[in-house]
């Protein structure tokens, strides 16, 4: 299936019997607590899976999917996507490695929120919505972002993706001229103590 922009693919608390992979665009995966508070937990590129939480038993989506970009999407039933993996080898290690890195990427999430500061926490999502550390993937110029969806992505408020970003822009670290351009000496405020 085809998403337009900012069509939602599935919301929290639908039924989970398919799992998607994206073919084509961009897709954000979040969370809204009871009390209406919206958490972007992931924003998916060409290649990933998401939803697999159907294959684990979850009978409802714990979250939402929804398109950043016009997106193509090939959603799999449940079985058969269970007999697929059963049934060809090429698919199941590449649905284990997106596995594994996945939950890598959620464990340096989480590490990130309990150490990092703000500034380290938006200089780390940023030079992931660039897809920086994926082999043969790394953008430099993403798609147009919100400083809501920055805060929302780094866990910060957001008069300091303001302050961050106006101060990243004046040391080199990103351009603003056609589009956010992320330079590699980003790097830097994520590595440095």
């Amino acid at each position: 299936m085809t998403y337009r922009k900012a069509a939602t693919i599935y919301s929290q608390g639908d039924v989970s019997n398919t799992v998607m992979y994206l073919q084509k665009g961009e897709v954000r995966l979040s969370v809204r607590s009871k009390a209406g508070r919206e958490a972007i937990v992931a924003v998916l590129g060409p290649g990933d899976f998401f939803g697999e939480g159907a294959l684990a038993g979850q009978l409802l989506r714990a979250g939402s999917a929804t398109a950043n970009v016009r997106s193509t999407v090939l959603a799999v039933e449940k079985s058969r996507m269970q007999r697929v993996l059963h049934d060809q080898q090429a698919l199941s290690s590449r649905f284990i490695a997106h596995l594994l890195t996945r939950n890598r990427d959620i464990e340096e999430d989480l590490i990130d929120q309990l150490f990092n500061g703000a500034e380290k926490r938006l200089a780390r999502a940023l030079l992931l919505l660039a897809r920086y550390g994926e082999p043969g993937r790394p953008q430099r110029v993403i798609p147009k972002t919100s400083q809501r969806t920055l805060a929302e992505v780094a866990g910060i408020p957001q008069s300091r993706v303001k302050f961050f970003m106006s101060k990243f822009r004046k040391l080199g670290f990103i351009e603003t001229d056609s589009g956010l351009a992320i330079n590699d000496s980003l790097l830097n405020v994520v590595l440095h103590d």
